[in-house]
Order: structure tokens, then C-alpha cells, then sequence
């Protein structure tokens, strides 16, 4: 990332800057911070992140805010009505990605978009509130200090022969699941992929057929 001035402290404060740039309709509906950016300052305290840390902490809450706009209480756009908080929690959710992606941060935009997904998984299976911010964590710890199975510098993801990014090990998801290209790390190394993640439920086995009744011999 290109070296910042911001501060990782002043992430939330940034973002709610930006989201009165977005228009009237959003802005009027802006609040001012009364929290820290909690897990924007996990990920800029690591060593992946030190090149800039301010720039990593303002995407990270991004893309917390957008998550809290889903499924909790936003921080900043809790004035917001409920459907158009969904779609600006589309929005920053897409400008995080977008702005990991052009960037070049592949372990992070990989380990923020199965977050994401994983996110929308468990409150479709009304889940524990808990597990959500679990995930939360694995992927802040992930971008910040990853150590992938891979050669080269840390945090750096897996490589083919071509230098693309490499497919990651092991056995593939269930069927049903698309293959990834990503690092193994952070959530992708707690195997948590394909349908239903983090819910531990036993595979449907078949009935079991009946079995055939044999025939007694009657007795000479």
C-alpha cells in the first residue's frame, strides 16, 4: 500500500469524512465515532500492514461498517433507514474490496471477501452472534501477521510456476463449492469453505436399506 498520513486511531473518524462526501442522503444520517476502530488497529499493529498502517486500518473499518450495517448496530449510519442501510452496507463493503484489489493486497482482499461471505452464512443459519466476530478475528490476525504456506517474504501468498496465484492445498471443497485461489491462512487454514461453514453439522448419511428377510427352514 502507498504510505499514509493517517493515523490507525483516526479510521473511523476518515470514514465518516467520506460518507458525508457521498450526498445528501447519506450524510445527514452520519454520526460521529464514539468508539475506537478496534480491529482496524489489530490489523495496522501487525508487521504485514507496516508499510501502511493507517491505510489498512481505514479499510478494514470500512468494511466493518458495512458488515455492522447487515447485521448489527452501525456505528456512524445507525440513523439510516433499514433498506437503504443494506444497500450502503453493499456499497462499503465493495469499495473495500475494490480498494484492496487495486492495491495488490491478495491475502487481504481473499481473507475480507470469504469474511463476507462467511458473515451472511451465519446469520442465514442463526448462528452464535460470537462465532461472527470470531471469523472477525481470524481475519484481522490473518492480514496482519499471516504466515502462509508458501516461499517468499511473510504473508505473501502461494505461487505457480507462471506467478500466478496458486491453488491451496489439501483436499478440495465439498461439491457444490468453486474452487480458490488464495493463501492458506486465516480463515482459508480453518478450513472453513463451502456450503454451511462453522456449523458442524453432520453429513447426511443415507438410510440404511432395509435388510431381507430370509427364509426359516421348517424343521424335519
Amino acid at each position: 500500500m502507498t504510505e499514509s498520513s493517517l493515523r490507525p486511531e483516526d479510521a473511523l473518524d476518515d470514514l465518516a469524512s467520506q460518507l458525508r462526501d457521498e450526498g445528501p442522503v447519506v450524510a445527514e444520517h452520519v454520526a460521529q465515532p464514539d468508539a475506537d476502530p478496534a480491529i482496524g488497529m489489530l490489523v495496522a499493529a501487525g508487521p504485514r500492514c507496516a508499510s501502511d498502517p493507517g491505510g489498512y486500518a481505514a479499510v478494514v473499518e470500512l468494511v466493518r461498517e458495512g458488515y455492522l450495517c447487515h447485521y448489527r448496530e452501525p456505528r456512524l449510519l445507525g440513523r439510516l433507514d433499514p433498506d437503504l442501510r443494506l444497500l450502503v452496507g453493499d456499497h462499503l463493503y465493495a469499495r473495500g474490496i475494490e480498494r484492496l484489489a487495486r492495491l495488490g493486497d491478495l491475502l487481504a482482499v481473499a481473507e475480507l471477501s470469504d469474511l463476507i461471505s462467511l458473515a451472511a452464512q451465519l446469520d442465514a443459519a442463526d448462528a452464535d452472534p460470537d462465532a461472527a466476530e470470531v471469523a472477525w478475528l481470524a481475519a484481522a490476525v490473518a492480514i496482519a501477521a499471516a504466515r502462509c504456506r508458501s516461499r517468499g517474504r511473510q504473508g505473501d501468498p502461494p505461487r505457480d510456476r507462471r506467478g500466478r496465484p496458486a491453488l491451496e492445498d489439501g483436499p478440495r471443497a465439498r461439491r457444490g463449492s468453486r474452487p480458490v485461489r488464495a493463501p492458506v491462512c486465516g480463515l482459508r487454514s480453518s478450513r472453513i469453505r463451502g456450503p454451511e461453514p462453522w456449523l458442524n453439522q453432520a453429513k447426511k448419511r443415507p438410510p440404511a436399506r432395509p435388510a431381507k428377510a430370509v427364509p426359516m427352514s421348517s424343521p424335519r
